[in-house]
């Protein structure tokens, strides 16, 4: 692997479900497994990226994120819980219960809104500050959630059937919030914009732009969707698909791998794609070009992260069973932190 990259030691014992940098810092990361833990790494006695501690689980942790600080997390999984995570003292305590596994976690800093979304077709929308007297308010889906992201304003869910829906989150916090108790009406709580996914198979992963204009989704077929939130017919006519993470074969067809995890760089607003290849790649989203593409991992990518400054790239690999082997070898979870040079990430007309 390459000198500016380096891999962390301790890493989970299973197959990773979510990379996730703290707000603030960009040596403090967590990482969720499928080992029913979720890993705080940080700087410690001058070494980066060190193994702080581990929180424990009752079952596979499929995501996770931080809170209002570097210090508060949030986590979800198979145990069907939302639990918030104290990473100072580790004590643990369960914010809402579903009725099925919870796919995945965001949090809003703009809202104070933490939003779980569950395979059992709902949303958990919570006020993570007012949890004393706040219930939860469930919110209905078409489908199954599959991947959730957010910018500062919109809330996009990617479900089951090529379904998404996009959420102002100023009006889902306001219906939300516990002066509108009871709960207000499922009518009320209808999205903003309905859509059908630009692709054809399955959404594997969903990410927003940072400057708040629209977000990327990717498929288990090798091909990667750009959209943008403005419905006029002008912007939608902007929208695109491309073919990735794809290898050609002795026999001339190409080896397709799904397109597991995408992150986009929060300050260039380029963004990178993982694949079940084993590829990391970098793609400018207005020039619809690839930037580079970074030496193959040793297994499937699983999860990315950028962090707040956008110095630095999660990589979080684990074995994907594309090969149709299902027994995990030991030693085949990595976690690698990549330094990005100064113009790494950077688009192909950017400045």
């Amino acid at each position: 692997m390459s000198s500016n990259q380096h891999e962390l030691a301790e890493p989970p014992s299973d197959a990773i479900s979510a990379l996730k940098f703290a707000p603030n810092s960009s040596s403090r990361l967590l990482v969720s497994s499928w080992d029913r833990h979720v890993y705080l790494y940080d700087e410690h006695e001058g070494q980066p990226n060190q193994l702080v501690r581990k929180f424990e689980h009752r079952a596979p942790v499929l995501d996770v994120c931080f809170g209002k600080d570097d210090d508060e997390a949030y986590s979800v999984g198979l145990d069907w819980d939302v639990r918030r995570i104290d990473l100072t003292t580790g004590e643990q305590s369960i914010l809402s219960t579903h009725e099925a596994g919870v796919k995945s976690v965001v949090y809003s800093s703009e809202h104070d809104l933490l939003i779980s979304a569950s395979w059992d077709k709902t949303l958990h929308i919570h006020f993570p500050s007012d949890m004393i007297s706040h219930v939860p308010n469930t919110v209905p889906l078409p489908a199954k959630p599959f991947s959730l992201s957010l910018t500062p304003t919109k809330l996009v869910v990617a479900m089951a059937n090529r379904l998404v829906h996009i959420y102002d989150l100023r009006t889902l916090a306001l219906l939300c919030s516990q002066s509108s108790q009871p709960p207000p009406n499922t009518t009320e709580l209808e999205p903003w914009q309905h859509r059908e996914s630009s692709l054809k198979f399955m959404t594997r992963a969903v990410a927003c732009m940072p400057n708040d204009a629209g977000y990327a989704s990717s498929s288990i077929e090798g091909r990667v969707a750009v959209e943008w939130f403005d419905p006029s017919e002008s912007s939608q006519a902007r929208k695109y698909a491309f073919k990735c993470h794809r290898q050609a074969s002795d026999n001339g067809m190409d080896i397709v791998y799904p397109v597991n995890a995408l992150a986009f760089h929060p300050v260039l607003g380029t963004f990178a794609t993982g694949g079940g290849d084993g590829v990391v790649a970098l793609w400018d989203a207005n020039a619809k070009r690839r930037i580079r593409q970074y030496q193959r991992y040793p297994a499937s990518v699983a999860a990315l992260a950028f962090s707040g400054d956008g110095k630095f790239l999660a990589v979080g690999v684990s074995p994907g069973f594309e090969d149709g082997e299902e027994v995990l070898g030991e030693g085949e979870v990595k976690v690698f932190i990549r330094e990005l040079g100064e113009n790494e990430a950077k688009g192909k007309g950017a400045k």
